[in-house]
């Protein structure tokens, strides 16, 4: 039995040696490559992590002190050491999480994944230790993958910053580049002093010292300034030269580092003089993503930030599916559109490969711009460059798009600036879970006044859309569509003149107009699928797939009237999303025919495959096809409109008065 197996609890760690503590590594990192091999899922980041987790668990005592990591996908070594070790399901429907999760152990705090937000969940912590007479427990933030350059990080960190007592520790996992000269000799040297120094810097009686010397020298004569400012600045220039710390320092909080975040020993050093510290400390940690893994380390784009089922000797993809993405669709079309349009710009948060915007990119070099993680900025960036005379497309995942929402309606769409917003992985997404499915901006967006948004519902109106998108100057535009391949291209059987595509008419020329059903984007496939189960039964339907879903298109609102109800299928929450919003213009325009909107509830969707997610909430053929049969036949609402000479259908009488 390795000693892996024998972890149970992170107390565990604290009965091995320094020999021992190297072994559980080198096991920790061969687990990973294997099981992560087999299920996909963040095997970098994590790789990356091993003995900086290790160390913070035998420095620090979750749960009683806590432990937030930002983001939430390095945490795979935190859940080997708090005791969960079957990763034969990881990602999938039933099993263990890609991120943190309460459900699975007290170990586990923050559950969104999204970065930069882990500093203010340890700033709430940490206050509320003090206010509770718990202020000698310690709250460790991880923050790593570019967090820092997150707007909220520094508006937490002023906070912290400002209270000495909080025993706060921020562990920078810096696996970037941007460190790279520290390397060689010199800087061997350099880390060789730093714990000694480190050691005395941290250790209480050196603050009071230090506050002490500060306040004589100051308080005293001409000559005693003049001491304390040419100390001051000698000290400041040396620790420069050491180590980027001045800005850290210049809010007030205590830096230590860097260090080498692959030697255990020399962490546990340094976190140990953090937390003896006992005010906010920041210890930077330099990782490698991919570390031990040669093929990760190779991987050139993101040193396998994140693999689907590879092989764990090459790296190499196994089983892929072929097909073409809805990432690659846009990747390329935008690239040819900018290449015809110089005022095409590019603008992505921190994710230039996964959101397809790699190819402009290495056309036009000078039209790109990657502003780190901070959809805010992003969007009013965005709408400066429209105010100069550019059309900016700006790329992201929708379930990011919750955190630029006020730039959106504040800076983009008051403003009327002519800017595209490009939503990845819109929908349910699957294996990421509740955090990462992007199923809310169908609804956030029908409040964002004047604002054009398009759902493609195949490759050929991606491309499409996203040049009528480009092509209005004077209000945002949004295009989403879902993850993974595209599927077979749906052409229509005729154009209406506001653009809506009417893909289907069963039986075909029937002059029954039983059931409207409205296709939002990718649910065009199961659209068709109840037509054709309706048909079965003798229900005649249409089938329209608006192509732009806001503003509605008259032709909507024209063809509800002709039928007996309107049925929306969309895969984003029913409450306030494109069916409501249909629902309400009908009402507007006098038509009073039935809608049904069927879309996702309004609840966090745990993990699973794209189709077991949708099957758990029951949007399927099968089922919205039975209950719309229910729906025509009068035994469930919405009921619809009965056929002429045909009593309406009730659920009871209405109450005397």
């Amino acid at each position: 039995m390795g000693l892996l197996e024998t972890i149970r609890h992170p107390a565990d760690l604290s009965k091995l040696n320094g020999a021992q503590m190297d072994q559980l590594a080198e096991e920790i990192r061969s687990f990973l490559i294997t099981n992560v091999s087999a299920t996909g899922g963040h095997l970098g980041p994590n790789l990356g992590v091993v003995e900086l987790t290790l160390a913070i668990h035998r420095v620090f005592d979750s749960p009683r002190d806590s432990i937030v990591f930002d983001t939430g996908h390095q945490s795979y070594v935190h859940k080997l050491v708090t005791g969960r070790q079957d990763f034969s399901t990881l990602r999938q429907q039933g099993g263990l999480s890609g991120y943190p999760s309460r459900a699975e152990s007290v170990h586990d705090i923050v559950e969104s994944s999204h970065a930069s937000s882990s500093l203010s969940w340890a700033d709430g912590i940490s206050r509320a230790r003090q206010l509770t007479g718990e202020g000698e427990r310690y709250v460790v933030a991880v923050v790593g993958d570019g967090a820092l350059t997150g707007g909220m990080t520094w508006e937490a960190l002023n906070n912290i910053a400002a209270d000495k007592r909080r025993r706060v520790v921020v562990v920078v996992n810096d696996n970037g580049r941007s460190y790279a000269p520290t390397v060689g000799g010199l800087a061997d040297y350099l880390a060789s002093m730093r714990p000694a120094i480190d050691h005395v810097r941290t250790h209480p009686k050196y603050e009071d010292t230090m506050s002490w010397a500060k306040q004589k020298l100051q308080s005293g004569n001409l000559a005693g300034q003049f001491v304390y400012k040419s100390l001051h600045a000698a000290k400041t220039g040396i620790k420069d030269w050491w180590a980027p710390q001045g800005l850290f320092d210049n809010l007030g909080l205590k830096y230590i580092g860097p260090v080498n975040g692959h030697d255990e020993k020399a962490m546990e050093a340094a976190l140990t003089a953090a937390k003896n510290f006992g005010g906010p400390v920041i210890v930077h940690a330099i990782t490698e993503k991919g570390h031990g893994f040669a093929p990760a380390r190779a991987h050139e784009a993101d040193q396998f930030h994140a693999v689907g089922v590879i092989d764990p000797e090459t790296g190499e993809p196994v089983g892929g599916t072929s097909g073409r993405s809805w990432t690659g669709v846009f990747a390329d079309e935008i690239a040819d559109i900018a290449d015809e349009r110089p005022d095409i710009v590019g603008i992505t948060g921190a994710m230039l490969i996964p959101v397809g915007l790699h190819k402009f990119a290495e056309r036009h070099p000078d039209r790109v711009f990657d502003v780190g993680i901070a959809e805010q900025h992003a969007l009013t960036s965005a709408a400066g460059m429209a105010f100069g005379g550019l059309h900016p497309i700006v790329a992201m995942y929708a379930t990011f798009l919750n955190r630029a929402f006020d730039q959106l309606l504040m800076d983009v769409a008051l403003h009327k600036a002519g800017v595209t917003v490009v939503l990845d992985r819109a929908g349910v997404t699957g294996p990421d879970g509740a955090s990462h499915h992007g199923m809310w901006d169908l609804s956030m967006l029908q409040i964002v006044p004047g604002l054009h948004l398009a759902a493609p519902r195949d490759a050929s109106r991606l491309r499409e859309e996203l040049r009528e998108a480009v092509a209005v100057s004077d209000a945002p535009t949004v295009i989403r569509y879902s993850k993974g391949n595209v599927g077979a291209e749906s052409e229509a059987i005729e154009r209406l003149d506001d653009g809506v595509d009417v893909l289907a008419r069963r039986p075909a020329g029937s002059t029954d107009n039983d059931v409207l059903i409205v296709s939002v984007g990718a649910m065009s496939e199961m659209a068709l699928n109840v037509c054709n189960r309706l048909g079965a039964q003798g229900i005649s339907s249409t089938v329209i797939d608006p192509r732009w879903v806001l503003p509605v298109p008259p032709s909507v609102v024209s063809l509800a009237a002709q039928h007996r109800i309107v049925i929306v299928i969309e895969d984003g929450v029913r409450a306030g999303g494109i069916g409501s919003r249909i629902r309400q213009e009908l009402r507007a325009a006098g038509v009073d025919t039935a809608l049904n909107e069927v879309g996702l509830p309004v609840e966090f969707l745990d993990h699973g495959s794209r189709s077991q997610v949708l099957k758990r909430v029951g949007l399927t053929a099968q089922r919205v096809a039975q209950d719309v049969v229910a729906q025509v036949l009068g035994t469930k609402v919405p009921f619809a409109r009965p056929m002429p000479g045909q009593e309406a259908p009730h659920t009871g009488q209405l109450p005397q008065l």
